[in-house]
């Protein structure tokens, strides 16, 4: 069990998407303790980092704004992340 991912499918789907899941939850927590820091934006990582959790970040943002200015769309997007990945890997078997 990594991050709470629970990677007990016995079907290769099942496998395909807990492993997915999981490396973009690991993006997202990877970008948000690096924005703790003052990176260069144009550092490879950080560019890497930003290609891969924009499309997961960047709806969550738009609905929702940042609180006392903390931004909570990276615990939301690992939330809705866990809850979707479980349903289609119970879905796909």
């Amino acid at each position: 069990m990594i991050f709470g991912a629970q990677c007990s499918g016995a079907s290769a789907a099942s496998q395909v998407i807990c492993l997915f899941a999981t490396l973009l939850i690991v993006a997202i927590i990877a970008r948000a303790l690096l924005s703790w820091f003052n990176m260069d934006p144009r550092s490879p990582l950080i560019q890497a980092l930003n290609a891969i959790t924009d499309p997961v970040l960047e709806p969550i943002r738009r609905i929702m704004p940042r609180i006392a200015m903390i931004d909570f769309s990276p615990l939301v997007a690992i939330l809705l992340l866990q809850f979707v990945s479980s349903g289609l890997q119970q879905f796909f078997g």
